[in-house]
């Protein structure tokens, strides 16, 4: 699960975000390494963001940046059909004093995100339901050490961009269109038309339609 980095056309950013009061064992480690990454070139930019331990799910939260985090990390995780719950959980407190509930998200103890330019390559630690497989943040900072990219678990569903297709319904009054090898007619109004190169229907003009001449005489 490794991919080797075009240094040359992107830039490789690790933002690692820990809880600030627990930068015990092995975390401390982990960020030594991630550290020890940047200054060996495997990273070229290590941005440190700490956060609290959890955060209330609301509007009014004053902590609505780490919201937005886990909000774009879980969204990240859906495309490639993989989860991010856990690292991070959320869990209903109620107040014994008010009776009011409110859901509150915890935070996972360390966080990795890695970024070529702008693009998200991937949030770690992150699981792969399906196949019960987990890619922790030792993995990715032991894959970075070793000058190449991680890969995340799962991947993103393509989907094939067809050309647009052309309605088969009259663009007069939307009935059924018989296609007469490239010249259209409504079997409902009468018309009758062409389609355009970019899928438009148009209109054939009243002298191109073609209508018998009248016969001539014959000069005796």
């Amino acid at each position: 699960m490794t991919e080797t980095l075009d240094t040359e056309t992107a830039t490789l950013t690790a933002v690692c975000h820990v809880r600030a009061p627990l930068l015990l064992e092995p975390v401390d480690q982990q960020i030594e390494t991630l550290q020890a990454c940047e200054d060996e070139g495997a990273v070229d930019d290590l941005l440190l963001r700490s956060w609290p331990k959890e955060v209330a799910l609301s509007d009014e939260s004053p902590y609505q940046e780490v919201i937005d985090q886990y909000e774009r990390f879980a969204a990240w995780a859906d495309e490639r059909g993989v989860s991010v719950r856990p690292p991070f959980r959320e869990r209903s407190t109620t107040s014994q004093v008010t009776g009011t509930t409110r859901e509150r998200l915890v935070t996972p103890l360390l966080c990795l995100e890695l970024y070529a330019d702008d693009e998200l390559l991937g949030v770690f630690p992150h699981s792969n339901e399906a196949t019960d497989e987990t890619y922790t943040t030792d993995d990715a900072i032991a894959t970075l050490r070793t000058g190449e990219v991680p890969i995340p678990l799962g991947s993103v569903e393509e989907t094939d961009v067809d050309e647009p297709s052309t309605p088969n319904t009259c663009p007069d009054c939307g009935g059924a269109l018989i296609d007469g090898q490239g010249l259209f007619a409504c079997s409902d109004c009468g018309w009758l038309g062409t389609v355009t190169g970019s899928g438009r229907y148009e209109s054939r003009p009243e002298t191109a339609v073609d209508e018998p001449e009248a016969s001539q005489p014959n000069p005796q």
